[in-house]
């Protein structure tokens, strides 16, 4: 990666001594607008990120440039951009002022700098390249036309290792359809040719939805240059899955297109190539909850929300993904990077206000690779959510976690959702952008056995006003094929499911059983109440093995598929009825590579 020796060289000794010892994911700063394309390296090896502060509204076209700038990733200062002018967002407007260079990617045979832009309207209606020597904060970029047509949501171009070739991704909506395109440039940026791609299949109301969702069968694709010299492009869908197409002439012909190894819906993926040839994906790992029946919903939806056009609610942007290939095949990690901070906010909807983006979420991305195995990722939408983190690479490859609470919730998701207004009201004026509210589900409490500690009650609470009152906790884990995970838990009132799983399901989810590889319950007839316990749950590609103190109970067969491996552990009270005593969790723990059958010690 041709800046990293200068990064190297601009870290002090105290900066390297910070960088180095990062080892999970470390929030460095909250970046001034949305994480697609706003990231970028100056020719001495600065970082900067470009956004616009002081819009009115998260739609408008106006607010001023302004960009962060670190020497280190580590620390980051604010600057304005050149007086009057603002760059071209992902957005596809031009802000108020002229049309200034913000993010772009430096060619590294060339230190041309390259960006591609779109104009909504006007004489310049169309997508362009913009072109400069000088780079980000040039005042005046060459442009260059590329189409007539207004291409959605570009990323930055990829530059190709073993060719002088350019790549970016991007779709138009025609007819309805998301149509992923590929734009190539041999000459650095001054002459363009398009490969468009097929479309996704689009979203059907089949059980357990009553509804259709946004009907988004390709968008915001990007792609990355594989290990074995492949292109590997993900394509966003409305399916439960991420589309993933391949190229084996440097991006001219494409596979047709296929459901991906990742889960994830309505939600936009990203690809990072690393300097040793591994790649790294973000994405949302995360399946929303069903669609309701978009004719009974109340407060009502609108028309297009009802036939596809719009979405009615994200409840899968709460969490995002990282996971690594050195081979393009196999994939290792699926670790959590963020939770959202305001996950559990009971005004979430209008949390933040709407002047940079209505979305409370962490989905979006954006990430460049650090000196000594480190990355820095910028994630989410709205100030409230976005941050940019730097975690280190090999944090992928753990096998192990644990959990006590003694740092609350951050680790886990627990919140349940209030009936809300559905849509977005962003464009009638509103801030509330496909959102609902929530409020606390599972909740700390003091141990019973005063150790002082806490210990996470699983129960269910009469509200007429949520969604749903199945209280839950969500966990995840580094996936495995085979481990043990180990549950202290006390069962005071109805039991709980548990449940293994290879994607994140929110905890009230009431069908989050049809999608889990195991499932069973824990309750008075298998685990004695009202002591603690500690179940065992040693599993592989075909079976569970559940044990209480070493005591074997049950075997489980696998129900669901996960070629990824298991990654997520999913626990939900059994209660029909208020249960106020329910189930109390006091540690989790996982070890992966276990093989199953090896803990019926008390068989």
């Amino acid at each position: 990666m041709w800046y990293l020796e200068k990064l190297r060289h601009n870290l002090t000794e105290s900066e390297t001594r910070r960088l180095k010892a990062i080892r999970e994911p470390t929030v460095v700063a909250v970046q001034p607008d949305d994480s697609r394309r706003g990231l970028c390296v100056m020719p001495d090896g600065e970082l900067r990120y470009y956004g616009v502060e002081g819009k009115t509204h998260c739609w408008a076209a106006d607010g001023r440039s302004v960009y962060l700038a670190s020497r280190s990733g580590l620390d980051w200062t604010r600057h304005e951009g050149p007086e009057g002018s603002a760059p071209v967002l992902s957005t596809g407007a031009v802000q108020t002022g002229f049309a200034a260079m913000g993010a772009a990617a430096r060619i590294p045979w060339s230190g041309r700098y390259v960006t591609v832009v779109t104009w909504p309207s006007g004489e310049r209606k169309g997508t362009w390249a913009e072109l400069s020597d000088e780079g980000p904060g040039d005042t005046a970029p060459r442009l260059v036309r590329i189409c007539g047509e207004v291409c959605g949501d570009v990323f930055q171009p990829v530059a190709l290792t073993f060719r002088r070739r350019l790549l970016v991704t991007t779709y138009v909506v025609r007819e309805g359809d998301y149509r992923p395109r590929v734009l190539i440039s041999d000459d650095d940026g001054e002459n363009w040719r398009i490969v468009e791609l097929a479309s996704t299949p689009k979203h059907a109301a089949v059980f357990p939805h009553k509804g259709v969702r946004w009907q988004n069968n390709g968008a915001e694709p990007c792609l990355a240059e594989l290990p074995d010299g492949r292109l590997m492009l993900l394509a966003r869908t409305s399916l439960d899955f991420f589309y993933v197409y391949y190229s084996g002439d440097a991006g001219e012909s494409w596979t047709p297109g296929e459901p991906s190894l990742f889960h994830g819906t309505l939600t936009t993926p990203y690809l990072l190539r690393l300097s040793d040839g591994r790649v790294v994906c973000f994405w949302n790992n995360a399946r929303p909850l069903a669609e309701q029946d978009h004719e009974r919903t109340w407060p009502p939806v609108g028309e297009e929300t009802k036939k596809g056009v719009w979405e009615d609610v994200f409840t899968n942007r709460d969490v995002n993904h990282a996971a690594v290939t050195s081979d393009g095949v196999h994939w290792t990690g699926f670790r959590e990077i963020a939770l959202d901070e305001v996950r559990g906010a009971s005004d979430f909807r209008v949390k933040g206000g709407s002047q940079t983006s209505a979305d409370k979420s962490v989905h979006q991305f954006q990430a460049l690779e650090l000196p000594y195995g480190k990355i820095l990722v910028a994630y989410g939408q709205n100030a409230v959510a976005r941050r940019m983190a730097i975690f280190d690479v090999d944090w992928l490859y753990e096998k192990e976690r644990t959990e006590d609470f003694r740092l609350g919730l951050a680790h886990l998701t627990t919140h349940l959702f209030v009936k809300s207004l559905s849509g977005s009201c962003v464009g009638l004026g509103f801030n509330g952008h496909c959102a609902w509210n929530r409020t606390d589900g599972a909740l700390l409490v003091p141990d019973p056995d005063c150790t002082g500690g806490e210990a996470l009650q699983i129960c269910r609470v009469r509200d007429e006003r949520l969604v749903s009152e199945r209280q839950g906790a969500v966990w995840n884990f580094p996936a495995a094929a085979s481990g043990t995970l180990r549950i202290q838990l006390r069962v005071e009132g109805s039991g709980i499911r548990v449940r293994l799983c290879d994607h994140w399901m929110n905890a009230c989810d009431e069908y989050a059983g049809l999608y889990a590889s195991f499932d069973f319950a824990l309750d008075a007839r298998c685990v004695e109440p009202g002591a603690w316990r500690e179940i065992a749950v040693v599993f592989d590609e075909r079976r569970a093995s559940v044990s209480a103190d070493g005591r074997f109970l049950f075997d489980v067969p696998r129900k669901a598929p996960a070629p990824t491996g298991i990654s997520y552990l999913h626990l939900q009270t059994m209660a029909e009825t208020a249960d106020f005593k329910g189930t109390l969790v006091r540690r989790l723990e996982f070890r992966g590579g276990a093989a199953a059958g090896q803990d019926r010690s008390g068989e």
